[in-house]
């Protein structure tokens, strides 16, 4: 399994990326978001829960993560994770991720864990103006995670800002290379995907020849019994 990481800040296009690898490419394949890895704080009243910290890396389980890619480096399925972001707690699922060729991790805080990111083949970095990346946060907030425009802003400036500033902008550091001008930058739609082609084919011609040698030698302990 191929593993591709993609880290940014919030809003610079790193699920738009995603989505857009994953379309380009013929084997199978999934996205897995951190944020759907956000710990579970659902014992919490509600007011408590909003004025979390939900852009530091603690807040993300990376163990639960990194069993679940484990399992699936082992071709075993795993559960569906999740998160309510009008609520601020967990909705996991029973439905299952089944193993897949190349698996696509995306998220702020997606090359904090040394363990993960030394299972990634490709590691991405979005390298897009902060104005930009708030811009888009406010109008996705709105329209998908039910948010007031009073509350994103106070959030921005709580905790977005201040953690892009100490952790995200410095993840550019462990990137192989980065992205310019969002998730819909074609080169690198094009350049990613040809790379994680070309690696699967010397994957596979790697595993065939492993596999032709295993038999040659099967062969010869018989002949030579």
């Amino acid at each position: 399994m191929i593993i591709v990481g993609i880290c940014g800040a919030s809003g610079s296009g790193k699920s738009t990326l995603a989505k857009e690898i994953e379309d380009s490419l013929t084997c199978s394949s999934s996205i897995i978001g951190l944020d759907c890895y956000y710990r579970d704080h659902s014992d919490l009243p509600f007011e408590e829960r909003v004025h979390i910290n939900y852009d530091e890396p603690d807040i993300f389980d990376f163990d639960q993560l990194y069993a679940d890619i484990q399992l699936l480096q082992n071709n075993l399925p795993i559960t569906k994770k999740g998160y309510d972001y009008a609520n601020h707690k967990r909705a996991d699922s029973d439905e299952l991720i089944q193993p897949m060729d190349v698996l696509i991790l995306e998220g702020i805080h997606m090359f904090r864990d040394k363990r993960i990111t030394d299972l990634m083949s490709l590691k991405v970095y979005m390298h897009v103006d902060i104005d930009v990346c708030l811009l888009r946060r406010i109008k996705r907030d709105i329209r998908v995670r039910g948010r007031s425009i009073e509350n994103i802003a106070e959030q921005y400036m709580a905790t977005v800002k201040p953690m892009y500033e100490e952790y995200i902008s410095k993840y550019i550091r462990d990137a192989d290379f980065a992205v310019m001008r969002g998730g819909r930058n074609r080169m690198a739609i094009d350049a990613i995907s040809a790379y994680i082609s070309a690696k699967l084919l010397a994957e596979k011609f790697d595993r065939e020849a492993r596999q032709e040698a295993l038999k040659k030698s099967v062969l010869e302990e018989r002949f030579e019994g």
